[in-house]
């Protein structure tokens, strides 16, 4: 079982790096290795596609990389390997995204992402820090997990979906802020999972077990 962590120089990927290897070892999950190979993509059994920084930006390191792009929907969409999307990884997953200009995503989740707006000038962008995760379906992924649980956030941009059933959680910030998407083989956390203690390394853990 080989897990994948896509190095596309979107972010520093050494703190999710050891948070999967730590919860691979604990619940037999297998190798993680990080790669900006495409052909390492190709032969994973699971994906993982972090990100921070502005989405037209993530957008064009993941093209910058050669065939990578291809490799993920290969895997994602022909192979249905699970997924995972993590902050800017996960709002690439968007139809397309609106921060700076319009920008098209990977288009798995119907959906766009725009700029938190939460209606209070006592709560600033971006919303940063903990916050409780409002789990609106279930999930085998949310085992051990439940409402009110914290999640660490760091973001001005949020995913809106078209199709409520795809939003897994939210958080509440003014406004509801989408937390944790998914469907299927994909699944998508605007929270760093590596960054949330507890919570986090029990989502990691479970998403390596996950068999969609």
């Amino acid at each position: 079982m080989l897990t994948v962590l896509v190095d596309y120089e979107s972010g520093n990927l050494h703190s999710a790096e050891k948070a999967f290897q730590r919860m691979a070892r604990e619940v037999g999950g297998g190798e993680v290795i990080v790669s900006g190979r495409a052909e390492d993509v190709a032969r994973a059994d699971r994906v993982v596609l972090p990100g921070d920084g502005a989405f037209p930006a993530c957008r064009r390191a993941l093209d910058a990389v050669p065939g990578m792009v291809d490799a993920l929907r290969e895997a994602v969409e022909r192979r249905a390997v699970p997924f995972l999307g993590i902050c800017v990884g996960m709002q690439l997953m968007a139809r397309r995204g609106l921060e700076y200009a319009p920008t098209d995503g990977l288009d798995w989740i119907a959906g766009e992402v725009v700029r938190i707006s939460p209606g209070r000038d006592d709560l600033k962008v971006p919303h940063m820090g903990w916050n409780d995760l409002v789990i609106d379906h279930a999930h085998p992924v949310f085992d051990g997990i439940a409402t009110g649980d914290h999640a660490y956030f760091v973001h001005s941009y949020h995913f809106r979906v078209d199709r409520p059933a795809e939003r897994l959680a939210h958080v509440d910030y003014g406004a509801e802020l989408t937390a944790i998407i998914g469907r299927d083989n994909l699944l998508g956390t605007q929270f760093h999972p590596e960054k949330s203690q507890a919570v986090g390394l029990r989502l990691i853990g479970n998403f390596l077990r996950w068999r969609p």
